[in-house]
């Protein structure tokens, strides 16, 4: 008998758990924002799937190595861990339509607000979109936890103040829960699935 598939929180990088940078090109440039360690750690604490989602066109466009990425995430994992804090999986998108390597240069079904990275996740992990949350600063975040079935929360971090002042009020998708941080969202995220599990 197969478990049955659980909700997830998976989570935009760069601006979202990380200070928005734009292009992460050196490790030097990887910063997590104050909050972030405890609301994974949160979130963890309640059994609840951390997944990072991340778009990484700088990759396609050849502006750092695939090396880059993986040690960015291994800082990464390593900063929360020094917090009691692990995400369960990283998902990225390396694709752009204008990629500089032709491996990378394609039209995808995984760059957000595509859902493959999200969609695979879930086959990966045996994951419920549909009970799922997607945290992120930018209306492209929105945008795919709405075409995936996810719970989509905007985070006031990184680029988010900016899209929801100027970008939200034209958007016909919105988010459930506006947040000025990750904790605040991971909280407002738990209360959810406490009233629904």
């Amino acid at each position: 008998m197969s478990l049955k598939p659980r909700p997830a929180v998976f989570l935009d990088r760069d601006g979202t758990i990380n200070e928005q940078m734009g292009y992460i090109n050196h490790i030097s440039r990887f910063h997590l924002l104050p909050e972030a360690a405890s609301a994974i750690k949160l979130l963890n604490d309640h059994d609840i799937p951390v997944v990072v989602v991340s778009n990484q066109s700088g990759l396609a466009r050849g502006y750092f190595p695939k090396e880059l990425v993986d040690t960015v995430h291994d800082k990464m994992n390593n900063l929360l861990a020094e917090q009691g804090a692990q995400v369960d999986g990283i998902y990225i998108c390396p694709h752009h339509p204008e990629a500089k390597e032709e491996k990378y240069r394609q039209e995808c079904n995984c760059r957000k607000p595509k859902t493959g990275m999200l969609q695979q996740a879930a086959e990966d992990l045996n994951l419920d979109p549909a009970r799922s949350f997607l945290v992120g600063d930018r209306w492209s975040d929105i945008k795919c936890a709405a075409q995936a079935g996810c719970t989509p929360v905007l985070v006031l971090t990184g680029y988010g103040k900016g899209d929801y002042e100027y970008i939200s009020p034209g958007q016909e998708i919105q988010p459930d829960f506006v947040g000025e941080n990750l904790l605040e969202a991971a909280e407002w995220i738990i209360r959810q699935i406490v009233k629904k599990p």
